[in-house]
């Protein structure tokens, strides 16, 4: 494998790209958003991305500390990776911000599915509102299109998540889009109608208040 590139510049961007600017991390980055990841999951994930090149990105990121590997107890035994809790702190506004850059580049919702993981960025993820989930203390979890995602609100940011959930949503990737980008109220309206929430009432409504949902 070629040796990693260096922008030997004394800069905040030069280096922060040093560690995130090569092909697939942020994207290896983004999946681990959803919690935690077996490698057959991310290589699922990331087609194109060659096997010896997610186990170099893996361990590049575990030496910078953004990322952390864990060994699941039997009976469920393997190997898991997760955002470390500086990886939710420091990546996640840069993830966010791509994302935000990205949205009005995305094809239309019409033309074609929307994917699980798009769903969960566009519907989810860009609608936290620090101010709004200040006093939320939730793990929660989102089930689009049967893929899960994991996560918990704690000190008015996202986390990992810690334990079982309190409050559960439900939905198709194509309604979390369209109830963020719809077209008309009408539209958005009637896709957050088809949304389902479960849980503790008091995190349901903190949930959706933090979410703009």
């Amino acid at each position: 494998m070629p040796p990693r590139r260096n922008y030997n510049q004394n800069c905040p961007i030069a280096r922060g790209l040093d560690v995130l600017g090569e092909r697939w991390t942020l994207l290896i980055l983004r999946e681990l958003v959803g919690g935690a990841r077996r490698y057959g999951d991310l290589r699922d994930e990331l087609p194109g991305i060659a096997t010896n090149l997610l186990a170099e990105r893996l361990r590049e990121l575990q030496v910078a500390g953004l990322v952390e590997r864990a060994e699941l107890p039997a009976p469920i035994a393997r190997t898991v990776y997760t955002l470390s809790d500086r990886g939710w702190q420091q990546v996640l506004p840069i993830l966010q911000s791509v994302a935000l850059f990205g949205l009005d580049r995305l094809d239309p919702i019409e033309d074609g599915p929307v994917s699980p993981l798009s769903g969960f960025l566009a519907g989810i993820l860009l609608g936290f509102d620090s101010g709004s989930a200040a006093g939320f203390e939730a793990t929660c979890r989102v089930e689009i299109d049967g893929r899960r995602f994991e996560f918990a609100v704690t000190q008015g940011r996202l986390a990992g998540a810690k334990g079982e959930p309190s409050v559960t949503l439900t939905a198709g990737a194509a309604d979390l889009v369209t109830a963020r980008l719809g077209a008309s109220e009408a539209k958005r309206k009637a896709a957050l109608g088809r949304i389902a929430f479960n849980g503790d009432p008091d995190a349901i409504a903190a949930l959706r208040q933090a979410f703009s949902l």
